[in-house]
């Protein structure tokens, strides 16, 4: 059973920092890309980062890029996103997923297979 476990949200303020987790299991890690998205209330889900596990690739949208990092612990199965420098437009819930490694699709939401229950993020101004 592919499960995907998201952890580390929370309230912090502007310019504050948080470190989302995203534990995986289920299926080869190594295998596929891992992307981080957000769904703020009544705004559609936008993707953040994404990475290649096989070869740790990282990728960035322009909301990310400068203040957010991806990374992977392929012994632990797991992806981090270390969020620095949040802003309030950063609040939403947070979702890891995993979907093919195909660079032209990883920013679509809608090619992932399997997501988290999803993690709340909170910045007050």
């Amino acid at each position: 059973e592919v499960q995907l476990v998201e952890s580390g949200g929370g309230l912090v303020q502007t310019g504050g920092s948080l470190r989302l987790s995203c534990a995986a299991s289920g299926f080869i890690f190594e295998d596929y890309v891992i992307g981080w998205f957000r769904q703020a209330p009544g705004k559609e889900r936008k993707g953040v980062s994404y990475i290649m596990i096989k070869d740790g690739s990282t990728h960035y949208t322009d909301s990310a890029k400068g203040r957010f990092t991806i990374s992977s612990d392929n012994a632990k199965n797991t992806v981090y996103l270390q969020m620095n420098s949040l802003k309030p437009e950063d609040t939403a819930v947070y979702y890891c997923a995993v979907g093919r490694p195909i660079i032209s699709a990883m920013a679509d939401w809608k090619m992932y297979y399997y997501w988290g229950q999803g993690t709340q993020v909170t910045v007050s101004s």
